[in-house]
């Protein structure tokens, strides 16, 4: 039956139906980030109270059923009769949206630079709770108020009591409106540690329930203090502070509004980042004070560039990429005004203080540069290198791209290359093998429905040692890549480039590396290892890449074959056969196996040693690696005298 479209059609939400039946309006997500940002509403009321000069200290408790607590030491939360609005505070700012104290800010009455700006926050996190307990301490009183599922379950209560002012507010993020409630700690911990940051002077603590652990979060120099954690020492210009305040208007029939800024920033080539905070709202998109950092940072290194005469002959201009590859700034902005994107204060777009900013840093820089020439030239210096590793690393994209387009075939450009019959990556594999007598071996041992052979010859290029020109030159490496099929990860100092690396490509399931058991071969592997953590990183944190294990012995005894990876295996094996007549067979070289023993030992995955390599922790990989082929000489010692005679093979005592 059609349903009718009619008059009755139309309806209007009620009540708390107009949060918890469309809560991504409000909290931008009906799933656990709309969860989160229902937990910071509550939090940057505490917050506007602190920053007023009302407490020194937040307590967030996350307790074992998922329910958050808040408390705060403010003047709390007015709760008597408003003859203007002619309903008591508490109603109007639990229960009605567009209902708070923050409407006037400009005008310099209450909550200057106030997180809270619409009045909807706390009734609407009221709403979408299953319940919410509240707690307030004023005028020598305690009041109490109950909620249910969006709801006043009685009505205030009070009674004479002495206690700090403050506020109490507990609730359950309730399950019929959000999809998900249990916010990890995670969360909660970096939420209040960048408003320690960017609060300086303000002690947050938090306290989870299930774990029985309290951390406190708190910065005496905010910002500052912040950034010195942050560059660890790492920096190589002194860390730089700017402040200024000032007042305009968005457009010309527009109020004035105060804007006040402070912004640190060091450059460092360890690490970088850019945190934009505005009235202590972390902007994620940033916006205006984004916009002004970049304009303002890129004009005046660019002009000082010029004026230095660091540029060379008809280069191209710099560009923010190169400054951000080795700054580390952080802006913490206010403004009496302020123009969010949304509710969920991720991005703001007033033209006042894009404009008050940029003029601000810009004449900051200024004197900066002049008055502190060495640390200008370290900064100018660094900035030309990013640039010009950056525009390195593109032509080498460029040219990479070309090289594996889907043009190649592959089957014709590849040398020795023997592709397999089966369609399906996730059941291929391709065996890199160690020159061309182990191609012969497992080509006929393979089973050519599913695996792939390509050979590579000799020892192949050192790539952690080597530019990417001289890469892109070895026909071996390019080969492998190409028959890989997902391209390469072309990297620069901090950050990847576009580049031309898809593991949807990817045209094997597994990849798996054959060379002989010593020393020759050994080498080789890592030196193919080295390949993928160079150009494919992301290969081996998948876990796509992985090693054959070759036996060193074949022992025959009573007719039946037994193969032994190492000297103690084959002792083992020995000890337990107690066959004086067995006979051992030392293996000479892949190339050299029967196909019989080749399928046993290296092809059949029944049969077969395979070890996974995979990483998942990035300062542990780079450091094996440049400790074992990088320019590390001290390391690569060390782990030598260290570790090497976990790699020697036991005494033979038969």
């Amino acid at each position: 039956m059609e349903k009718l479209y009619t008059n009755e059609s139309i309806q209007s939400l009620k009540g708390a139906d107009r949060v918890r039946k469309r809560p991504a309006v409000i909290f931008g997500s009906d799933g656990i980030e709309g969860c989160k940002h229902s937990v910071f509403e509550i939090l940057s009321n505490s917050i506007d109270e602190a920053r007023e000069g009302f407490g020194k200290k937040i307590i967030l408790t996350q307790h074992k059923n998922h329910a958050i607590t808040i408390e705060d030491f403010g003047r709390g939360i007015p709760v008597g009769y408003n003859r203007k609005e002619k309903k008591h505070n508490w109603e109007l700012l639990f229960t009605e949206l567009y209902a708070g104290g923050k409407y006037n800010t400009n005008e310099g009455e209450n909550y200057k630079y106030s997180l809270g700006l619409n009045g909807l926050g706390l009734t609407a996190t009221q709403y979408s709770s299953a319940y919410m307990d509240v707690e307030i301490y004023r005028d020598g009183k305690q009041y109490l108020i109950h909620f249910e599922k969006g709801e006043v379950v009685g009505d205030l209560k009070q009674k004479a009591m002495k206690h700090p002012t403050g506020t109490k507010i507990s609730w359950m993020p309730d399950l019929e409106v959000f999809t998900e409630i249990e916010i990890e700690a995670s969360h909660f911990q970096k939420m209040l540690k960048e408003q320690a940051v960017v609060n300086k002077g303000i002690n947050f603590v938090y306290h989870n329930e299930a774990l029985d652990t309290t951390e406190e979060f708190y910065y005496e120099n905010g910002i500052e203090d912040y950034l010195e954690e942050l560059s660890d020492k790492g920096e190589f210009v002194p860390i730089f502070k700017l402040t200024d305040e000032g007042s305009g208007r968005d457009r010309r029939d527009h109020p004035d509004y105060h804007v006040k800024y402070e912004l640190v920033f060091t450059f460092n080539n360890d690490v970088n980042a850019l945190s934009y905070f505005h009235n202590s709202s972390s902007l994620i998109y940033g916006g205006s004070p984004d916009a002004a950092v970049k304009t303002a940072f890129i004009y005046e290194i660019d002009k000082f560039i010029k004026s230095s005469n660091k540029y060379r002959k008809n280069e191209s201009m710099i560009n923010f990429v190169d400054i951000e590859d080795s700054l580390l700034l952080i802006c913490n902005s206010f403004s009496t005004i302020t123009s969010y994107e949304n509710q969920t204060k991720r991005s703001i777009t007033n033209h006042f203080i894009k404009r008050f900013l940029t003029d601000s840093i810009r004449s900051h820089l200024e004197i900066i540069f002049t008055e502190n020439p060495d640390a200008m030239n370290k900064i100018l210096d660094q900035v030309l290198i990013n640039k010009r590793s950056r525009e390195k690393a593109e032509i080498a994209r460029t040219t990479i791209k070309k090289q594996l387009s889907a043009k190649h075939d592959v089957f014709n450009k590849v040398p020795k290359f023997v592709d397999c019959r089966s369609k399906k990556p996730e059941e291929r594999e391709l065996f890199i093998v160690e020159g061309d007598s182990a191609l012969g071996a497992c080509k006929m041992a393979r089973d050519a429905n599913f695996q792939a052979m390509i050979p590579v010859r000799g020892k192949i290029l050192n790539t952690l040692k080597s530019d990417y020109d001289r890469i892109f030159k070895s026909e071996i490496i390019m080969d492998l890549m190409k028959v890989i099929g997902a391209g390469v990860e072309i990297k620069t100092k901090h950050k990847a480039l576009e580049d031309s690396f898809d593991i949807k490509g990817l045209r094997y399931g597994k990849i798996i590396i054959t060379t002989d058991a010593d020393v020759d071969g050994f080498q080789i592997r890592t030196l193919i290892l080295t390949v993928f953590y160079r150009l494919a990183p992301t290969l081996l944190r998948e876990g796509k890449v992985y090693i054959v294990e070759s036996p060193l012995y074949e022992i025959i005894s009573k007719g039946e074959s037994f193969f032994a990876y190492s000297d103690k295996e084959k002792n083992d094996h020995l000890d337990m056969l107690k066959d004086p007549k067995a006979l051992i067979h030392r293996s000479k070289g892949l190339g050299e196996n029967d196909p019989e023993m080749m399928w046993k030992t290296t092809m059949n995955p029944k049969t077969r040693k395979l070890v996974q390599v995979k990483f998942n922790d990035e300062e542990e990989a780079h450091y094996t690696f440049d400790a074992l082929l990088g320019e590390n000489i001290e390391q690569r010692k060390f782990l030598i005298e260290t570790k090497g005679a976990h790699y020697l093979d036991l005494l033979d005592l038969y």
